[in-house]
């Protein structure tokens, strides 16, 4: 009598020879450094508030800060903090929320309708909160 096999061997998956692969090429990779360069140099530039508006702010534990803003650049805003004059920078928000930074010195400056705050980025902490204009502490009519 014959024997018949009741199972067949599985064929054996085997990695191509060199000859078979196939060799693939990365383009290479486009950096994105100096759009940051530009912003931290952008941070370098002395404010000028020559011909900039003022707005004294009140803020939590007797902090002062004044906000210089120019009619004519809506980008930038020179803020005036522990007796140094620093120059910010635009940031968009999904919220609506004005946003601004100094990446270089880790500053950032969040001002909403009822209040505004300083940020302090590197060390992850506020420097000032709640603060507000003589606009924002006048009771409405």
């Amino acid at each position: 009598m014959a024997s018949v096999a009741l199972w067949a061997p599985q064929a054996i998956a085997q990695s191509p020879s060199p000859a078979q692969q196939k060799v693939i090429k990365k383009a290479p990779t486009k950096k994105a450094a100096p759009a940051v360069k530009e912003d931290v140099d952008d941070d370098d530039k002395a404010p000028d508030t020559g011909a900039s508006s003022a707005s004294e702010l009140q803020c939590e534990l007797g902090h002062k800060i004044t906000v210089f803003h120019n009619a004519e650049d809506d980008q930038h805003i020179a803020l005036r903090w522990q007796k140094k004059v620093h120059r910010l920078t635009r940031v968009g928000t999904s919220t609506g929320a004005h946003r601004y930074e100094n990446r270089k010195n880790g500053l950032v400056w969040i001002g909403i309708p009822g209040k505004s705050m300083l940020l302090d980025s590197k060390k992850g902490q506020q420097l000032a909160n709640e603060c507000h204009s003589a606009e924002q502490l006048a009771p409405k009519s």
